[in-house]
């Protein structure tokens, strides 16, 4: 793999481009790593409470009536953002599974899935659940098999 860097006085922002003739372990992981640079840091609340979560932690967010809330194997946070901000600045490995829900593919282990309806999705570790609808599915089982390359 060859690096060059060129330097650009007039850029306003950083830009990185790999050139490939393929997508391989290699690339993947270097995108990954990249993405990750930019990972944004969100806030989440319980009770009078903020914490700090690493996104890794995070299995899925679902909306609740108005409120936002990122689900861990063990608790849920109410997040002050919506879902579409958080689809447009959280790293790949997230993906819409619903209308309402936003899932870290890397904790899926098991999808269930239904050919009349939402196929259930199962996490590791954890008796949460959620479901994706028909409309998200395709999206969710590519990202899924991005996963294994």
């Amino acid at each position: 793999m060859k690096l060059r860097i060129e330097i650009t006085e007039d850029l306003q922002e950083h830009e990185v481009v790999v050139r490939c003739s393929r997508m391989d372990d290699k690339v993947s992981k270097l995108q990954e790593f990249i993405s990750t640079m930019n990972t944004p840091q969100l806030t989440f609340y319980k009770g009078t409470h903020e914490y700090y979560l690493p996104l890794e932690s995070i299995l899925f967010f679902e909306t609740e009536g108005e409120q936002i809330y990122a689900h861990t194997t063990n608790d849920s946070y109410r997040v002050k953002r919506r879902l579409y901000e958080l689809e447009e600045i959280l790293p790949r490995s997230f993906v819409r599974a619903a209308k309402g829900t936003i899932v870290n593919t890397t904790h899926v282990h098991a999808i269930n899935r239904s050919l009349t309806g939402a196929s259930q999705v199962g996490f590791a570790g954890t008796h949460k659940q959620i479901y994706v609808s028909r409309h998200y599915f395709n999206s969710l089982r590519e990202k899924m098999n991005e996963r294994r390359v």
